[in-house]
């Protein structure tokens, strides 16, 4: 053996024992939990400098609790089915029943609670239904511009963006029997060529990126690149675009049960309470008025939601 053979430790390099009890360098990396940790801590210190975001956050939980466990928390649980008691009928706001009671004497309270269930489902259910369709069609028209897929999925798109939403939902509400499911059906005929049009714009710039052309040289698969390499990149902007939209799909979802095409009775829902009440006004108000207050407090709540979280992911990159 000669001195060239012979390897001097470095000695402002850390070493730790190895299988055999022999010195190997140590990493100095911090631990993957106090870094997840750590980028908590920082993502919600973004979130709550707006405080109205906050606000939205506190109103989102308090609404899903009392969807969840409206059966437990609502005064009189058996009034958000077939009820019916005339000795309290058209009561106004009192004790025993804080916002009154319909002309079927029903508290309307406890029916706001289990409607809630029926909003939050439909938001829900429409978003993960139209988000993949619409994330899908926008990654391969985008990456695919100039295409005559690209051509077909865009002036599809652009044929459904011509169109009101609601107006939409109402046409394919008329030839279906009203129900929960066939509104939420008929709210994602309207809905998905919004992401649609959202991934194909970020899609196109993104697909003469520096890492997509070197991933094309690799002699990666399109359907990687779509969904390894473009789409990571576009997660943000669809995120917080379905933060937003989710008040805006629960509004529509009452506005078809207003007309009558959504969940049906005696099963409550916010849009029907409120047409039902609005044939008494403006006598009976409280019927009306506290379901449209709390169909405006879900999506307040939804939308001040959805800017913190906007804010947040944003400052986040």
């Amino acid at each position: 053996m000669t001195v060239a053979d012979v390897k001097i430790a470095d000695p402002k390099t850390p070493t730790a024992p190895g299988p055999a009890g022999s010195p190997t360098p140590a990493g100095p990396a911090m631990p993957a939990r106090k870094n997840r940790t750590e980028r908590m801590h920082r993502a919600w210190y973004k979130f709550s400098r707006n405080r109205m975001s906050v606000v939205g956050l506190l109103l989102v939980s308090a609404i899903v609790l009392l969807a969840v466990f409206a059966p437990w928390v609502a005064p009189y649980p058996a009034h958000a089915g077939a009820y019916v008691n005339y000795s309290i009928d058209n009561a106004g706001p009192r004790a025993g029943h804080i916002l009154g009671t319909d002309v079927f004497g029903r508290d309307i309270l406890s029916r706001i609670f289990f409607a809630y269930r029926g909003a939050l489902i439909t938001g829900v259910g429409v978003l993960v239904m139209v988000v993949p369709l619409g994330v899908v069609l926008g990654l391969i028209a985008g990456y695919m511009k100039g295409s005559l897929v690209d051509t077909v999925i865009m002036r599809t798109t652009d044929i459904f963006l011509a169109l009101p939403p609601l107006i939409l939902a109402l046409a394919v509400c008329a030839v279906m029997r009203p129900t929960l499911f066939n509104s939420m059906m008929a709210v994602c005929v309207s809905w998905w060529p919004w992401y649609t049009r959202l991934v194909y714009g970020m899609a196109t710039s993104l697909r003469n990126e520096f890492y997509v052309k070197a991933a094309e040289l690799t002699g990666a698969s399109k359907a990687h690149i779509m969904f390894r390499e473009i789409l990571p990149n576009c997660i943000t902007p669809i995120f917080t675009k379905m933060t937003l939209d989710m008040g805006w799909v629960i509004l529509t979802g009452a506005s078809l049960s207003f007309v009558g095409m959504g969940e049906q009775p005696p099963k409550p829902a916010l849009g029907t309470m409120v047409s039902d009440g609005a044939k008494y006004l403006p006598d009976l108000w409280w019927i009306s008025v506290f379901p449209a207050i709390a169909i405006m407090i879900v999506v307040l709540g939804f939308n001040l939601l959805g800017d913190g979280v906007k804010d947040m992911l944003t400052t986040e990159e």
